[in-house]
């Protein structure tokens, strides 16, 4: 995390021109336009979930940058109301695009993962994460079921009466929901054990997972 290696954050897929506006954010934030900054990269997460999982070490860095080169937050700001926006629309966002759904999901529980403040995760992310992951795991959307792997933990610790709840409905998908796939099924069933071992994955459970995903 916060890694500031420029030319490794996958930003190709910008024309040059935001390309350029990217860099310069990410090295000296105060001489661009960071509420912009902060559209782009939300709405190209929208569209493109392999940025999304990108987009929350970006926002790190320019985070961490903005704050020691003028001690502001403008960027986190603009960043926090546009999600929080989105957030409102969720419903609407899925009905829209259900590509486009589980991109904001993606991006943010990336964003969860990666900004803390004072060490912590962002409280005011914790309650629509938790609202995200309950709509992925309703009958009609058990089918991203892995975003609970990089941030179980941490939401457990922040909301634990909730990850009970959620818990109980991925159960109830695994053992009630008909028609759902093997492949669903155990991915469920993955995550099920994931949490009994408190978060934890064995190298034997590893291993015997994964080759059952691949074959």
């Amino acid at each position: 995390m916060g890694e500031t290696g420029k030319e490794e954050y996958k930003i190709q897929s910008f024309d040059t021109e935001t390309q350029k506006l990217l860099k310069t954010a990410l090295k000296e934030p105060s001489n661009v336009d960071l509420e912009k900054v902060a559209n782009i990269i939300v709405d190209q997460s929208l569209k493109d979930c392999v940025f999304s999982k990108e987009a929350g070490r970006i926002c790190y860095t320019i985070i961490q940058a903005e704050s020691k080169q003028v001690g502001q937050s403008i960027f986190r700001r603009s960043l926090l109301n546009r999600l929080q926006q989105e957030y409102k629309d969720r419903e609407e966002l899925r009905t829209r695009s259900l590509q486009a759904w589980i991109c904001y999901v993606t991006f943010i529980c990336n964003i969860f993962d990666y900004l803390r403040v004072n060490n912590m995760p962002m409280m005011a992310l914790v309650n629509p994460v938790y609202d995200c992951l309950f709509r992925l795991a309703q009958p009609d959307s058990l089918r991203k079921e892995e975003e609970l792997h990089r941030i179980g933990e941490q939401l457990e610790k922040m909301n634990s009466q909730r990850m009970d709840e959620l818990f109980s409905l991925l159960r109830d998908g695994f053992l009630l929901q008909e028609g759902l796939s093997s492949l669903s099924q155990l991915l469920l069933l993955e995550i099920i054990e994931f949490r009994a071992a408190d978060w934890k994955m064995t190298d034997a459970a590893q291993k015997y997972y994964y080759s059952e995903v691949m074959d």
